[in-house]
This record gives C-alpha cells, sequence and structure tokens, in this order.
C-alpha cells in the first residue's frame, strides 16, 4: 500500500520521476561499449599520449609547468590498461576498478593539477574542456561527475599544498573559464544522457520483443497439451486396443515436451526481463536452492538426469532472491547439458558437476561440464547481451542474465574454459551474516 501510494506521488511529479529513473533505476555502465580492444586503445593513447605531451609542452611548445615523474606515472598507468590481466574481460570487477582508476587520475586529477599550476593558461583551459567530454563519452555520466568534482577537489588540494609558487587565474578570467567549463559540461551531460537513454530504449524494445513471443508461444503447446490429453482419454475408453500402449507412450512423450517447452519459455521470459531486474535481499541457501533446481529441472532423458552430480563441500547463505537464483542456475544447466550434446557425450556421471563450498567469507558455487567448452577468444563476449557462442540456437541472454542476477546479490561469476575439454563457470557470494 505504502509502495503504492509512493508510486502514485511520484506519478504526478515527473521531473522527480526522471531524475529517480536515472540517477537510482539506470544500470550503472563503468565502461561504455567495453571491449578487450576498446581498453588495449585506450590505454595505448594514455601511454603514449603522455610521452608525446610532454615533449610538445616542454620542448616544441613550452609551457610554463612541465612535469616528467607525473607523466611516466601517467604513461605507466596508462600501460595498465593495455595488459591481457586486465583488459582481456572488460566485465569483470578488476577490469572496471582498473579502469574507473586510470580515467579519474588522468583526467581530472592530472588535468586539473596541470591547468592550476600553469595558472589556467590558454592551452590548458582548451585541455580541460576537452577533458570533460573525453570522461563523460568513457564512462557513465553519474561516475563522471563524482569523478570531475572529486578529481577537481584533489588537485585544487594538492595544489595548495604543494603546488608551485604560481599565481592563481587572474580574478577577471574566471568568469569566463566557468563559462566555458559550463558549456563543456553541459553538452558532455547531454551527449551522455541520450546516448544512455538510446542504448536501453533499444535493448529494452527487443527484450519486450522476446517476451513478446516466448508468450505467444504457449498457445500451440496449450493445444498440443490438450491432444495429449485426448489422446490418454481415447485410451481409457479403449484399454483393449492392442495400440494403447504405443498411444499411451505417446501422450506421456507429448505432455513431457510441453512441460519441457513452458520450462524454456519461463527461462527467456525471466531472460528477457534483464533491465527489470529488482534487487532482493531474502535470505536463500546455497545447497537447497541448488538441489531444488537440479530436482525440478526438465531433462530430456534419465541418462542426462543421472549424469549431473552435486557436491556440498560447506552450506552458506546469500541476500538474493531463490526464484531469481534458481533462474541462474537453470541457464548454467541448460548450457552445459547443450554443451555434452554437441561433444556426443554418452553422458557419464559427473559429466556436470554442481559444488557448493565456501572460502573465508566468500560463498562459492562451481558449474562444471566436460562438454565442448568455449573458445578462448570468445570468453570476454559470453557475458554481453545477445552474444551467444551457440550460433546456431543461442540466443545470447543467458548469461547476461546470471551476471546481472549475481551482481545484484553484491557477487561476481566467471568461467575457465578450452575448447572440446570443457567449461567452469565459478559464481562467488558474499555470505549472509
Amino acid at each position: 500500500m505504502r509502495s503504492a501510494r509512493f508510486h502514485a506521488w511520484l506519478a504526478q511529479r515527473p521531473l522527480l520521476q526522471w531524475l529517480r529513473e536515472e540517477l537510482v533505476l539506470a544500470p550503472l555502465e563503468p565502461i561504455l561499449h567495453p571491449s578487450p580492444r576498446r581498453l588495449w586503445w585506450l590505454g595505448l593513447s594514455f601511454f603514449s599520449g603522455n610521452a608525446l605531451f610532454a615533449w610538445i609542452w616542454s620542448t616544441w611548445l613550452p609551457q610554463p609547468y612541465e612535469n616528467l615523474p607525473l607523466r611516466v606515472m601517467a604513461s605507466l598507468l596508462g600501460y595498465s590498461l593495455m595488459t591481457r590481466r586486465v583488459n582481456h574481460d572488460p566485465g569483470s570487477r578488476l577490469a572496471q576498478r582498473v579502469f574507473g582508476l586510470v580515467f579519474w587520475v588522468e583526467l581530472p586529477v592530472l588535468f586539473s593539477w596541470m591547468y592550476l599550476c600553469n595558472s589556467g593558461s590558454t592551452v590548458w583551459l582548451a585541455t580541460m574542456a576537452a577533458m570533460v567530454l573525453i570522461y563523460y563519452h568513457v564512462t557513465d555520466w553519474r561516475l563522471a561527475t563524482l569523478g570531475t568534482i572529486t578529481g577537481g577537489l584533489l588537485a585544487f588540494g594538492a595544489f595548495l599544498a604543494i603546488g608551485p609558487a604560481v599565481p592563481l587565474l587572474p580574478p577577471e578570467q574566471r568568469t569566463v573559464h566557468a563559462v566555458v567549463f559550463a558549456f563543456a559540461w553541459s553538452i558532455a551531460l547531454v551527449l551522455n544522457l541520450s546516448s544512455a537513454n538510446l542504448r536501453r530504449e533499444q535493448l529494452s524494445s527487443t527484450l519486450t520483443t522476446i517476451g513478446i513471443m516466448a508468450h505467444e508461444l504457449r498457445t500451440p503447446l496449450s493445444t498440443a497439451a490438450l491432444l495429449g490429453d485426448a489422446i490418454q482419454l481415447e485410451v481409457q475408453r479403449q484399454p483393449d486396443n492392442p495400440r494403447a500402449q504405443q498411444l499411451d507412450k505417446l501422450a506421456l512423450r507429448l505432455h513431457a515436451l510441453v512441460r519441457n517447452m513452458n520450462h524454456q519459455i519461463d527461462t527467456q521470459i525471466a531472460n528477457a526481463k534483464l533491465l527489470q531486474l529488482p534487487r532482493y535481499t531474502e535470505r536463500v541457501w546455497a545447497s537447497k536452492v541448488v538441489q531444488d533446481v537440479v530436482v525440478a529441472y526438465p531433462y530430456q532423458s534419465s541418462r542426462q538426469r543421472d549424469c549431473v552430480k552435486v557436491i556440498i563441500h560447506d552450506d552458506f547463505s546469500f541476500r538474493s532472491s531463490a526464484t531469481q537464483f534458481s533462474q541462474v542456475l537453470d541457464n548454467l544447466i541448460k548450457n552445459a547439458l547443450h554443451s555434452l550434446m554437441a561433444a556426443d557425450s554418452k553422458y557419464p556421471a559427473g559429466a556436470l558437476r554442481i559444488e557448493v563450498g565456501h572460502s573465508q567469507q566468500r560463498g562459492r558455487i562451481v558449474v562444471a561440464d566436460e562438454g565442448m567448452g568455449i573458445d578462448a577468444a570468445l570468453l570476454p563476449q559470453i557475458f554481453k547481451p545477445f552474444f551467444s557462442s551457440n550460433r546456431g540456437t543461442g540466443h545470447g541472454l543467458g548469461l547476461a542474465f546470471c551476471q546481472q542476477v549475481v551482481q545484484s546479490a553484491g557477487g561476481n561469476i566467471h568461467v575457465k574454459s578450452e575448447f572440446a575439454v570443457g567449461a567452469v563457470f565459478t559464481i562467488e557470494l558474499p555470505m549472509a551474516s
């Protein structure tokens, strides 16, 4: 009731509703358009650019202040984005943290420091305006705004404490500089917001279409279920019919197929809600959710079911949604079974293992299979929406959904795999106190 009143109150205040959607509900994108190649090129631009401008501002077009040790440090920071450990998985927390730190130090901190040390020269006024546009182009506008403010304040504090003895910006120039900064900032903010809204609208439209298509599939499935019921009823009416046993098996297989397809539709509808995933804080026990999913999964054969082995080393609980997390495990099991099928597996016992345990204050769920595995070149892309390593049947939403749910629980998911060897998905979660 309170929630309904709040939403009704909010609906009458469009500005507050827009701020809530943009500030609170919009997904945070620490790296815009992430890819290993883009991170590498951004790192190279910092690594070589600092060396180039150190020469330009000290030798070719000398500026009052230039600091070689700072340039060397900035170049090394840029080089960190070029390393395989950081850029191979742009979606990982390590990559996001290193990326955020590098750009924060390189842009608002370093540029504000140089701007102050050069007394707001024309060169550094233009450079600062460019810095704002670049910063808002590579990361979320909320992070860029926070970074610009904190970086500028840190640089100003450092300048007052240990900066060179140079005059600050002349009073008569401060208004001019403020106008230039305000223009650069407003343009950067508008461009970032509009591009973010466009990305979300395109993704939301596509996901809605997928959800509608999944719903529509239920109609022919209901018809198939009714046909199964009619066949079973006919068998009951004519028990002496020599084909009664075959017809009964056919009806059972038809019902099993309908159950399996409805299960897959539920999965796709859940995956299609990628942008509307609410955060839950109910206490979920890892062993229970794993065992419930393994028991309820609609296997295609008893051999498939028997190949799944659950190993509970240590149980733990975490804060999330049991329903959402069941869908995560459902996706991982489905992918593993498809991988085993692609490898022409005979489904030996333990070909699909699910292990539950914990280390220190982190819980761990591991889903490992002995299937076809994933090509190493595709690993950095598999958690992106609409990217699928199974181009024949995959839609590319399952793993993106898994990552969203795991991250909303404060955890992370990563994969190790070799082609034709198998894949190991590891989910790490903070344990509930």
